[in-house]
């Protein structure tokens, strides 16, 4: 059989839809100045969807931080990867500062975040060794589980007693092989928003031993007291072994890093495969991400602007009656009951109607028969575009109640 052959007949849960979505509800274009208002096909949308948190990406002294060390650097220094050729002392200045920032000795600079997790997992773990993971943790994670060797227990979403059992599990089969254990779970979960139990599972160290690997990308800057995270949130900064975030989310960027002790930075930077043999972050990122981790430090109003637009939003998508889950974060679900077909009509009925883009979630990301319309506040929305959202929102879980939406007959958008 030629490989090419299922292509035809095997698309994929997601794929099998590109006909209808390409270009509207998968790969949309968004055009514009990165803000809470954006163009969408040539009008302009109320923006939700974008993990600009605490509003650094189109900041005035990000760009000119950034247009700055484009012009003094170029794109391409430094050339190589670090461990070659490609080291610099702004890379190391910058995981200084990271580590000092999220309270660690040490910290490792990633070229990309989906990457580095990984490759992390890769590099840590062999065919003695299990991993005990969260349900629901991100694509990143079970990709780099699917790199691993050994065993994998996985235990229901933020179910502790279940942790307990699948570690008394590990526990006994590492006995045999002589080998250990990584437990790994997310600071915030970015679809619901709610935050892994790091507190819990932290505790479960005084009956096992164990290493934690906490996933912290939506945490990172916006939760804690300074900013540094679920970790910090939690107070368990010196009982999490490896503390990862990327740059994607509040720090509007790209890169990544990995937060440990010094001795377990030295060998994940002389073992990790996707750092070894990729080119070096190009200092312009650098030197931004010096800034924005500069302004996430001294800049706490931004994220207590964030706090008033998601606190205000999720009260009033509540208030309306509208379930958002059990988020804790500003990470704002809203679930609502329906076929996939539906929820492209509620998509569309948002986007042209009301000019609200916002990202939708279905089956086989979230069960059958349930839709997910996930909200991002980030500190550059307005309390007036908070109030005009969940008045929209109201309608347009009315209409679905109503059965105004096709069960069977997805919105036909190229026909606009």
């Amino acid at each position: 059989m030629d490989i090419f052959d299922k292509i035809k007949t095997q698309k994929g849960n997601i794929g099998q839809y590109a006909k209808q979505a390409h270009g509207y509800f998968a790969f949309p274009k968004l055009e514009g100045e990165i803000n809470s208002r954006m163009k969408f096909r040539g009008k302009e949308v109320l923006t939700w969807s974008l993990n600009n948190y605490i509003g650094l990406a189109n900041h005035p002294e990000v760009r000119k931080a950034d247009a700055e060390a484009a012009e003094k650097w170029g794109l391409a220094y430094p050339m190589g990867a670090r461990m070659m050729s490609g080291q610099t002392s702004l890379h190391e200045e910058l995981e200084s500062k990271l580590a000092e920032f999220v309270g660690k000795p040490d910290a490792f600079l990633l070229n990309f975040g989906y990457q580095g997790m990984v490759s992390i997992i890769d590099a840590l773990v062999g065919r003695h060794d299990v991993i005990v993971y969260d349900s629901e943790s991100h694509a990143c994670i079970m990709d780099g589980l699917r790199l691993h060797p050994g065993k994998r227990f996985v235990y229901p979403h933020n179910d502790m007693d279940n942790l307990r059992k699948e570690l008394e599990r590990a526990t006994k089969w590492t006995e045999k092989t002589g080998g250990g254990i990584l437990v790994i779970t997310e600071g915030v979960f970015g679809m619901a928003g709610d935050l892994g139990k790091l507190d819990e599972i932290c505790a479960l160290k005084d009956d096992f031993n164990f290493r934690l690997l906490v996933d912290d990308a939506h945490g990172f800057g916006v939760m804690g007291k300074n900013g540094a995270g679920a970790i910090e949130h939690f107070g368990v900064e010196d009982k999490v072994d490896l503390h990862f975030s990327t740059f994607a989310k509040a720090m509007a960027g790209i890169g990544a890093f990995i937060a440990c002790d010094e001795e377990v930075g030295t060998y994940l930077r002389y073992t990790m495969r996707s750092q070894i043999f990729a080119k070096s972050l190009p200092m312009p990122i650098v030197e931004g991400s010096l800034k924005r981790l500069e302004m996430l430090r001294t800049m706490p109003e931004l994220r207590e602007k964030l706090w008033s637009v998601a606190n205000t939003l999720q009260t009033g998508l509540k208030e309306a009656g509208l379930d958002i889950g059990v988020t804790e974060s500003p990470v704002t679900p809203v679930y609502l009951s329906g076929s996939v077909a539906e929820g492209t009509q509620v998509t569309m009925d948002l986007r042209e109607n009301y000019n609200i883009f916002c990202s939708i979630v279905v089956y086989p990301v979230i069960p059958k028969g349930q839709l997910l319309l996930r909200l991002i506040p980030t500190a550059m929305h307005s309390l007036e575009d908070v109030e005009y959202t969940v008045n929209a929102f109201k309608e347009v879980a009315k209409k679905l109640k109503e059965g105004k939406y096709s069960k069977d007959k997805f919105a036909d958008v190229f026909k606009q």
